[in-house]
């Protein structure tokens, strides 16, 4: 079994759908000669041609369209945005058509799409690929939400989102594209979707996260332990709809939790989150729940980038304060 970064996982998933379902699609802009920006689509145009794997022009507002044309129409686009802060065009075309086509027609039409974006802040780029917008994607009802953050988690999760029979946007962190290695068997075996993932087993306090924020919150997962506090770690992986059966089960037991997102403050999807388990948890509670998120600024530039996002000692503190109550 081959150790690979979650960029060749990615690479790996598409490659084993292809083989498998004539009707899969590679489409974006540079996606096929060079393989896009971070060659997640590197080898496909050499193994399947041009009619399955397409270089489009720099027009995202038609990348959507023709997905979703050619998703109500029997094929499965995987259609690629170079980066999350490109993705603003199309979304009449995702929100208008891609998102309720099924509703529209009945369910006489679905719409297999999987749109992929590189997104999130750490690699020292401009805002707009540095962007987390993943709560504005959460909010649309009959679009499907889901972040990686493995590799072994990339391969699984993509495979069950180009067999899904509904749009899905699946959100790549940049930050993680090669950051470990991981061994990921290539046996096409899809992980569920709408599901969490605990990562971390523990009974004090409850660290929930998503995509690279992952990495810190296992980091300070492990600090805490040192320390005597026992960390249970949730990566909630499908943003939408979420499992909070799982964030709640876990709640019942420690009494605090912690959310980390990377995303701004406001109207993130950590605040969904608190508000659910402050509907339905709240007698499971031992203190409020604490969010660590990016801040309400648009993603500054490499100089300050660490800044803003989050870090393992504000995540440390904030658990040291829901710590403080008994």
């Amino acid at each position: 079994m081959a150790e690979i970064t979650l960029v060749e996982a990615i690479t790996q998933a598409l490659a084993y759908e292809m083989t498998h379902d004539k009707d899969v699609i590679v489409m974006g802009e540079d996606v096929a000669k060079d393989g896009g920006v971070f060659r997640a689509t590197l080898g496909l145009l050499d193994k399947f041609g041009p009619e399955r794997v397409l270089d489009t022009p720099l027009a995202e507002s038609m990348i959507g369209g023709l997905a979703v044309g050619m998703a109500a129409f029997g094929l499965k686009p995987v259609a690629e945005f170079q980066f999350m802060g490109f993705i603003y065009p199309a979304i009449d075309q995702i929100i208008n058509h891609a998102a309720r086509i099924r509703n529209r027609t009945r369910g006489r039409l679905t719409c297999p799409v999987v749109f992929r974006t590189p997104f999130g802040a750490g690699i020292h780029a401009p805002e707009h690929h540095s962007e987390s917008t993943e709560a504005l994607f959460a909010h649309i009802p009959g679009l499907r939400v889901v972040v990686p953050s493995s590799p072994a988690r990339a391969y699984g999760l993509l495979l069950a989102s180009i067999r899904n029979p509904d749009p899905v946007i699946f959100l790549e962190p940049s930050r993680l594209y090669r950051f470990a290695k991981q061994e990921v068997q290539d046996d096409g075996k899809a992980l569920p979707l709408d599901v969490c993932f605990t990562l971390r087993v523990g009974n004090d306090v409850t660290l929930v996260t998503w995509g690279a924020m992952v990495k810190e919150t296992l980091t300070v997962a492990d600090k805490l332990n040192d320390e005597g506090i026992s960390a249970e770690v949730i990566d909630v992986a499908t943003i939408k709809p979420l499992d909070m059966q799982t964030i709640m089960s876990s709640v019942e037991k420690t009494g605090r939790c912690v959310i980390v997102h990377e995303a701004a403050l406001t109207g993130g999807v950590g605040a969904e989150i608190a508000a659910q388990l402050a509907e339905k948890s709240l007698f499971s509670l031992k203190a409020p729940p604490e969010r660590v998120a990016g801040f309400d600024t648009i993603v500054p530039y490499a100089k300050m980038e660490k800044y803003y996002l989050p870090n393992e000692n504000r995540i440390l503190e904030a658990v040291k304060r829901v710590m403080e109550y008994a």
